[in-house]
């Protein structure tokens, strides 16, 4: 008997010490296999200018061959097209209005919510990024310490740039020093933040140092004039992309040298369309509309597909999640909108292929920069179903892009811009300046595939009645399940909220007595000419 108990306590013990050997292999396989994520964000650049897209003026070869290599997406949004929401979106997996301060620009960053970055780095990812993160805006813990809502910063390399306005952080060394921290070989997740293309740039690179033409660009928008002055412009726009484009590229080496491209899952987009008048910071297709190619060798099905489905900003967090194996609810976030992209890379179709997305994208802003009287936003809710696009303006008395007054602070100062200052002079080009600056009506529709520059609002053509009404309906119902204030009244809180730069805070009525306030992004005759 007493031999019997012996035998079976040691069976016991050895299917003891079997099964935890079994666990830590099986815990150690799923650790070894969690795929790398290298997050590539672009500052300020429409989806149009990729190689890829069909650009033949700018020269994207890298973003190309992942787009080849992987899958190129042709209808991905930004819910709010400015960079601190857009980001905030990004790293959350809910839109804007569902953020609290962090729908607006400049603003702090709510102690409440989670970044996957954050969630990540709380379970053996090794986390870092280089240059812009989330900004422009404030993150702190509750604590009153700095909040690292992307990982450790890595920005120690430096280098001489080809420019005054380009960055002189060395993308691709301070990466290959986030690799070499990597001592316990973890999975990492890395945010590659680009200055470029963002304002300003050195006048004239494009074809003094990058040998372009102003006659190689084959469709300059119809809502600015064609000269010389706005193609130079859109030249100094493309070296900066392609400059981002080559630090790409030297990412992509390094990953190969080491071995791990292979298993490292990249992502290729911007935070919102070019810093052009009526594009960045608006909320037509060509500034919600982004560029966006995905890699991932061991992971995606059947490489080299365009997906024609709509994705969102919203669906990088959840993806980013689930390829770690983990449950956003179980790791302190808070619910998240977005859905997961993995059922498109298991997939092989372009189309229709994960009957759980909407095949809609909601969009909208609050206040982004400064300017205004009483620090008030311009409110836009819109809606992308199909060929449409529907535009709901809530405070149609203001201006879209900032008072005149104080320089039309939502439009970064360019040439451009300038240029359509002081076209509004003449009868004969008042349009050019009314299509960027004018006030707006507050339903806007337009057929995206015929119009794309959103320049013929069809809301008021009887012909479109049912369709207005459609999207109407269907926006203001998914709006209220996301609990927006705006929707539900109570949108006056975005303008309450405080500037997170002190600078801003009541900015107009500072300005109109007098005192001397910093607007570095834009130009001071843009000033001179509202003046006149």
């Amino acid at each position: 008997m007493k031999k019997t108990q012996k035998t079976s306590r040691t069976i016991i013990f050895i299917l003891t010490i079997t099964l935890l050997i079994s666990c830590k292999k099986e815990n150690k396989a799923i650790e070894t296999n969690r795929p790398n994520i290298l997050i590539a964000i672009m500052d300020d650049a429409t989806y149009e200018h990729m190689g890829i897209y069909g650009c033949d003026w700018i020269k994207t070869p890298n973003f190309d061959r992942i787009a080849k290599e992987g899958l190129l997406f042709s209808r991905a949004y930004t819910p709010n097209a400015k960079c601190a929401p857009s980001r905030s979106i990004i790293l959350t997996g809910r839109n804007s209005w569902q953020l609290e301060e962090a729908a607006n620009h400049w603003a702090y960053f709510p102690t409440k919510f989670k970044t996957y970055a954050e969630v990540l780095g709380e379970n053996g990812y090794h986390v870092g990024y280089t240059d812009k993160g989330w900004a422009p805006g404030i993150a702190k813990l509750d604590d009153g310490s700095e909040r690292f809502l992307t990982g450790k910063p890595y920005d120690e390399k430096q280098t001489d740039p080809p420019g005054d306005f380009i960055s002189t952080n060395d993308y691709a060394a301070n990466f290959l020093d986030f690799l070499s921290d990597n001592t316990e070989s973890s999975p990492f997740c890395f945010w590659f933040g680009s200055r470029e293309p963002h304002r300003a740039y050195d006048k004239g690179i494009g074809i003094k140092q990058g040998g372009k033409k102003l006659e190689e660009i084959d469709k300059v928008y119809s809502f600015w004039p064609d000269n010389e002055t706005v193609r130079s412009d859109l030249l100094d726009y493309a070296y900066e992309i392609e400059y981002f484009d080559k630090q790409l590229g030297k990412m992509l080496n390094t990953l190969e040298e080491r071995g791990e491209l292979d298993n490292t899952v990249i992502v290729v987009t911007s935070d919102n369309g070019m810093p052009f008048p009526r594009v960045k910071g608006q909320e037509y297709e060509l500034s919600n509309h982004l560029p966006l190619a995905i890699i991932w060798k061991n992971g995606i099905k059947a490489p080299g597909r365009t997906i024609n489905d709509m994705v969102s900003f919203a669906d990088f967090a959840p993806t980013f999640l689930e390829l770690a194996n983990l449950e956003p609810s179980k790791q302190g976030m808070k619910p998240i909108t977005g859905k997961s992209l993995l059922p498109i890379f298991n997939a092989t179709k372009s189309e229709n292929i994960d009957s759980s997305r909407d095949d809609f994208i909601l969009i909208g802003k609050e206040r982004h920069d400064v300017g205004r009287p009483h620090d008030w936003g311009y409110p836009i809710r819109g809606i992308v179903k199909g060929d449409y696009l529907l535009v709901r303006n809530f405070e149609t008395s203001r201006w879209p892009a900032g008072d005149p007054i104080t320089g039309y602070l939502n439009c970064d100062g360019s040439p451009t811009k300038t240029e359509l200052l002081a076209l509004r002079k003449n009868p004969d080009t008042f349009h050019y300046w009314d299509s960027s600056f004018g006030k707006r009506p507050e339903f806007e529709l337009y057929n995206i595939k015929q119009d794309p520059e959103c320049m013929v609002n069809i809301y008021d053509d009887p012909a479109y009645s049912i369709k207005s009404d459609a999207l109407k309906t269907l926006m203001t119902e998914e709006l209220k399940k996301q609990k927006d204030p705006r929707i539900l009244g109570n949108g006056q809180i975005f303008d309450n909220y405080i500037y997170a730069d002190s600078t801003g805070v009541n900015f107009y009525e500072r300005y109109l007595a007098g005192e001397e306030l910093g607007t570095s992004w834009v130009n001071p005759s843009d000033f001179e000419d509202i003046a006149d």
